[in-house]
């Protein structure tokens, strides 16, 4: 079980594959681990490791997981890019493709506004985002499904300020994918592939309009994830993407 260490903040994270980086961050809220990969529709480390480096890490922090570190309630999605971009930087990489799941999706926003020019594309796969007619759908999940049981191995940490994270990341960041607004999305030239979703954690909407609105932007079928065999014609299009914005040089 590889560890990566940063300071107080330990990384646990996973490799499959050899050639170009394509950096994967798993899906399921701030409980997203490796081993929860096994649970999605696809698991990049197995579909991709056969033409690329698939590297894919713990969030820090999540339940069931193996990365710790503290609870930077004044940097909430800094914090978690900091750990990708640390990682990627002790890898020894420099560019690398991106594909996130859920919670990957405002994270992925995040490193392009951070870090785009070390991104060569990026792919969404149903993600996170705000929506009106559920505005606090993410504090209530992860104040209830997250919190309880961080706070219990984390004694020095209280539910006030489990709060006060949640309320920073995602209450006062109340509008379209949290990390970036619209006119950084409208002007960011990366390639981003989209693959939507349509329940309240994943709304459509927001999905669709990063879509609609990124210059570089494209979108897999709507729906895909209903049988094996829509999945794959989703990552017949993903295949596609990545090998058409994957640079010809390796990583450093």
């Amino acid at each position: 079980m590889p560890i990566f260490e940063n300071g107080p903040v330990r990384i646990h994270y996973e490799e499959a594959g050899s050639g170009f980086p394509l950096l994967v961050i798993p899906g399921g809220g701030l409980n997203a681990t490796v081993a929860g990969l096994a649970t999605h529709a696809f698991n990049p480390l197995e579909a991709f490791s056969d033409r690329y480096r698939v590297i894919a890490l713990d969030l820090r922090n999540a339940n069931g997981g193996g990365s710790e570190g503290p609870l930077e309630i004044e940097r909430t999605w800094d914090g978690f890019t900091d750990d990708q971009l640390g990682l990627m930087d002790h890898l020894g990489i420099d560019r690398f493709l991106v594909m996130g799941f859920c919670i990957g999706g405002p994270m992925i926003w995040n490193t392009l506004r951070r870090a785009g020019d070390r991104v060569a594309a990026a792919v969404l796969v149903h993600p996170s985002g705000y929506s009106a007619a559920f505005p606090d759908i993410f504090y209530r999940n992860n104040i209830t499904g997250w919190g309880p049981a961080f706070q219990a191995r984390r004694p020095e940490v209280t539910m006030a300020m489990i709060a006060e994270y949640l309320d920073n990341m995602y209450t006062k960041r109340a509008d379209f994918v949290f990390t970036v607004d619209r006119d950084f999305v409208r002007a960011c030239p990366t390639p981003v592939l989209v693959l939507p979703d349509d329940i309240p954690a994943h709304p459509y909407a927001t999905a669709m309009e990063t879509a609609l609105l990124a210059p570089n932007a494209e979108v897999s079928l709507y729906p895909w994830k209903e049988n094996a065999r829509k999945i794959e014609l989703a990552l017949r299009h993903v295949r596609g993407f990545l090998a058409l914005n994957a640079p010809a040089a390796k990583a450093r």
